[in-house]
């Protein structure tokens, strides 16, 4: 069992084609999360026709990935505003997100309400300020755009000093300064979520006890309910109640 200060449970937050689910699936390549004889569509989290056909993710998504000695359990959220009380819903299982903001448009309204939820849960958020490479994209605007926004929604000191990184999904690499770090890699934005995101906090010691906020059905498996532990421990072939 892994020990619980390694660790990381964090969504992300993002408008529509700010890149969300491309680097989600340049964290999955990162973090060799497939094997070499495998294969991986684009998008892999979009994971029915509607989501692939709009490009968008409809429902919440979770996977985990191992990075060194740590678990990431990461959770691709809506990025549409017709669908934002999904987004709101799963905010309580994590302990940070990471605000993916496109370095040409900046910040978006449907981004403002999902920051506005994660800030009034106490959550610090980590900015990811993507596609950079762009031949348009201006990240010192977005960066800025996005202090303002912060400070518009009253974060608090400490949720307005967020650090920042800089890269592109797409080419899966992300940098904490721009112009002194080589644009490769995404040790950076792992070592940041390591830094930044504090453990879970769960009484191991207690009775098992979890709140489920996702259910999922599988041909392979059955029904998946996903959710956040919040005391105690499971193994394989233990019995639990169910409260509904």
């Amino acid at each position: 069992m892994t020990d619980v200060k390694h660790i990381r449970n964090v969504a992300i937050i993002a408008h529509i084609d700010h890149g969300k689910t491309t680097l989600i699936d340049s964290v999955f390549r990162a973090t060799r999360t497939f094997r070499d004889n495998q294969q991986m569509a684009e998008r892999l989290m979009d994971n029915n026709d509607l989501e692939r056909e709009r490009g968008i993710t409809i429902r919440a998504k979770h996977c985990t990935v191992s990075w060194n000695e740590y678990l990431i359990n990461i959770i691709d959220t809506p990025g549409h505003a017709d669908f934002s009380g999904e987004v709101e819903r799963v905010l309580s299982m994590v302990d940070s997100v990471l605000l993916l903001v496109d370095a040409n448009e900046g910040p978006m309204p449907q981004t403002r309400y999902v920051l506005m939820r994660a800030l009034r849960l106490g959550l610090c958020p980590i900015v990811i300020i993507n596609k950079v490479d762009r031949p348009q994209a201006r990240p010192d605007y977005a960066l800025n755009k996005t202090f303002d926004l912060f400070i518009d929604l009253g974060a608090s000191d400490k949720q307005a000093h967020f650090p920042v990184l800089f890269g592109s999904g797409l080419d899966g690499w992300f940098v904490r300064d721009l112009d002194k770090e080589p644009h490769e890699g995404m040790d950076a934005l792992f070592e940041t979520l390591i830094e930044k995101v504090p453990p879970p906090k769960v009484d191991q010691d207690g009775p098992f006890v979890m709140q489920v906020s996702t259910l999922a059905w599988s041909d392979y498996i059955g029904q998946i309910g996903c959710g956040r532990v919040l005391s105690g421990s499971l193994k394989e072939g233990d019995e639990f109640t169910r409260f509904v």
